[in-house]
């Protein structure tokens, strides 16, 4: 099993439309890498350099040795060196890639003591990029099975006021619904007070264990909003009962019943987003017309599924999706988080029933049968959810859809990177 989630890593991939991953804290000396297009794109068989500057309290910080790294994202670099430079500043030759890809730049340097760290990738052709896992010839009927049995389970919703947390315009629940195997599915509703008829959004989350606060700021405007956690336990706990999950029975989650196609952790979450739709598209104040959601890193993938899963969904947005072409690392390139067949985890991953297993769950399958209309937003230096996998996942969409790059981000958004997401899905639901 893969045991790599503390309670500090599962913070890490917080996702929630107001608070983001925020761009990262500014520090005393800074790296810039860029390569020499400013597209960041090149095609295969280009030659890519890739320019490197050492900052410190905004001047170039002279005299320093600096190391680097180049290769294909999370892969073993190629070529690894170091080099003194005296104005702080150097063009690196990086070579280029054969076929379509990312080649990654990361530069360190040691100041003081400590040591700071820098990077960049040069896409090769990434639109032309091709899926590594295959789609099972049963993919469609497995799920479509999965739906029959939890349509056949009572809702049985569950709610709960929660007057503190209400606002003047909305109100705000505790909400529980009744999964498959005996389990629920729990979340933050938020309804306008106002009389009338609402579109509705779903928000889905990232990866980890924690509590959630509901997205009141998006239902004041006019949209029944329900956040949901994915592991079956309620979602307004103390913070203590989240970190003993994640450093306990939840460890390592992602990977529990991989063994088994109908036990694996993911049916549960998957079906648990389409139980969460069909009790909103039953809400009185629902408008029966628009239905989005939204995510980012696994909550990315979860959005991605929910909508090829649930006909009723007219729109999803999603940030650097997870569980994407997983299988990238067996095909010499890297697959999506949350990496099962990366050196790490291989050894324990590639069996027969595991391998047979993900392709059930993954992004890449889903995204084949898609019909909502989808926002997407990553950078190219994402090292939690590489851009190989997002790209094998995004090209075989034949939905309507938009890619919006922020190039030099990672796992992380720019305020107005939030911004462009928000404003999409909101103005597409309340349009």
């Amino acid at each position: 099993m893969i045991k790599r989630f503390s309670f500090l890593l599962s913070m890490l991939f917080f996702f929630a439309i107001p608070s983001l991953i925020a761009q990262p804290a500014e520090q005393l000396v800074k790296i810039l890498v860029a390569p020499d297009h400013t597209s960041w794109q090149y095609q295969p068989g280009e030659k890519v350099k890739f320019g490197v500057s050492v900052y410190q309290s905004g001047n170039l910080l002279k005299d320093v040795a600096i190391r680097y790294e180049i290769g294909p994202e999370k892969l073993k670099p190629v070529l690894i060196d170091s080099v003194f430079l005296k104005t702080g500043q150097i063009v690196l030759d990086a070579g280029t890639m054969k076929t379509a890809g990312f080649l990654r730049c990361v530069v360190t340097v040691m100041v003081n003591g400590k040591t700071y760290r820098g990077l960049a990738t040069a896409g090769f052709a990434p639109l032309t990029i091709q899926p590594t896992v295959e789609s099972p010839a049963d993919f469609v009927s497995f799920w479509n099975k999965a739906k029959e049995e939890l349509a056949g389970i009572p809702m049985d919703a569950k709610m709960v006021l929660l007057p503190d947390r209400s606002s003047e315009k909305v109100n705000v629940y505790h909400l529980s619904l009744k999964n498959i195997g005996n389990s629920r599915v729990y979340g933050i509703l938020c309804v306008p007070k106002a009389p009338g008829k609402y579109p509705a959004l779903l928000r889905v989350p990232g990866a980890g264990i924690r509590p959630y606060r509901g997205d009141i700021a998006t239902a004041e405007k006019g949209i029944i909003t329900l956040e949901i956690g994915i592991h079956g336990i309620p979602v307004n706990l103390d913070d203590e009962v989240y970190s003993n999950l994640s450093s306990g029975a939840l460890n390592g989650y992602p990977s529990l019943g991989m063994d088994d196609k109908n036990r694996f952790y993911y049916k549960r979450v998957y079906l648990g987003c389409v139980r969460a739709n069909d009790f909103l598209t039953s809400l009185p104040q629902y408008n029966g017309k628009r239905l989005g959601v939204c995510g980012g890193s696994q909550g990315g993938a979860l959005s991605v599924i929910t909508a090829a899963l649930d006909e009723r969904v007219n729109y999803l947005a999603a940030f650097y999706p997870a569980l994407s072409d997983v299988t990238g690392y067996l095909k010499g390139r890297a697959g999506g988080w949350p990496h099962y067949f990366d050196d790490n985890n291989k050894t324990y991953n590639t069996t027969r029933e595991k391998m047979t297993t993900i392709a059930y769950y993954d992004v890449v399958n889903f995204a084949r049968n898609l019909k909502a209309e989808g926002y997407y937003a990553w950078g190219f230096n994402d090292e939690v959810c590489p851009p190989t996998s997002m790209y094998a996942a995004y090209n075989v969409i034949q939905a309507p859809k938009e890619l919006e790059l922020f190039l030099e981000t990672g796992h992380w958004t720019f305020p107005e990177e939030r911004d462009s997401f928000t404003n999409w899905i909101t103005g597409k639901l309340l349009k």
